[in-house]
């Protein structure tokens, strides 16, 4: 009976103490840009700081495993995206956890459209341009993106196959140190999340060349889609907070309450807007179905691209 009474009376007073967000990519990315945003407005609802731990390597999984097999307290958890929940378990031969079953979904933050950028010293102006420079010089050019099976090696992968064009992938632990090797031009190309590559477009360190979403994003109403060259081409992230499975509801409930309360904040909502990120702030219910239609949108689209990880 006491052991019983005691989680019962942990979820009634949580927090009591720091909260550690998990963020599985390195710092600099629009993941981690969306985290510290949200830790840091998160506080005010729970009365205790949530600070943002970053856990890079492996495409998200390692950072993804660390909170699946952490106490489930409410006191670690996971900023997730499409690559920790969709593709990285469709791409995985040894598969560290599972989307579904180890995780307790506390709420969709945002959806967030990628871009397709370029050091400004690559010759060419639109994604027309790109495409015929890499047909013109197969096997010359390579892409960034923040890790084997992420969402923006996916971006790469299936607008190679749909334009028909040849690009080495150079994987990196994260966007930040990707995004610091575009600027250097140690790397011509990447596919990255619009947030943290819009301060490096306005500044003309980088040149957008699309965005992968099937619509112009609002914060850059010039830039085309891609799929303007390329039809059909589309792909995008998503960032929302998950506990370790076996998380109390209320404790649950409390983080969800938190995490929307935070989205609802003026200056989060117009930092948000300047990312071009769409805030949906969902219950935890309609995480957990977005998980599973995630899953199952990607499942044909890894397949007929044959990625794979080890």
């Amino acid at each position: 009976m006491i052991a019983s009474i005691l989680p019962a009376k942990a979820a009634e007073t949580f927090p009591e103490r720091t909260i550690t967000l998990v963020v599985p990519f390195a710092a600099g990315g629009s993941t981690d840009l969306v985290a510290r945003l949200v830790a840091a407005n998160m506080a005010a609802s729970l009365g205790h700081q949530v600070i943002v731990e970053n856990v890079g390597g492996a495409g998200g999984n390692l950072g993804a495993a660390q909170v699946a097999r952490a106490d489930p307290d409410g006191y670690t958890i996971l900023m997730g995206t499409v690559a920790t929940h969709a593709l990285n378990p469709l791409m995985l031969k040894t598969k560290p956890y599972d989307p579904v079953k180890d995780f307790a979904p506390v709420s969709l933050l945002v959806l967030v459209p990628n871009v397709l950028v370029i050091n400004p010293q690559l010759p060419v102006n639109n994604v027309k341009e790109l495409v015929q420079l890499l047909k013109d010089n197969p096997e010359k050019y390579s892409y960034a993106s923040s890790g084997n099976g992420t969402p923006l090696h996916l971006s790469g992968e299936l607008f190679k196959s749909m334009a028909g064009v040849k690009l080495e992938h150079i994987p990196y632990k994260g966007a930040g140190p990707a995004l610091n090797d575009l600027i250097g031009n140690q790397v011509s190309i990447m596919f990255d999340n619009l947030p943290s590559s819009s301060a490096h477009i306005k500044a003309g360190t980088l040149k957008a060349l699309g965005v992968t979403t099937k619509d112009r994003a609002p914060s850059f109403p010039d830039v085309p889609t891609v799929a303007e060259t390329v039809p059909g081409y589309e792909t995008y992230t998503w960032n929302a907070l998950f506990a370790p499975a076996g998380t109390p509801p209320e404790v649950v409930s409390s983080l969800n309450k938190a995490a929307n309360a935070a989205l609802a904040n003026p200056s989060v909502v117009a930092k948000m807007k300047d990312f071009s990120a769409t805030i949906v702030a969902s219950t935890p219910d309609e995480l957990a179905t977005h998980v599973k239609a995630e899953i199952a949108k990607w499942e044909p689209i890894v397949k007929s691209t044959g990625v794979t990880l080890d």
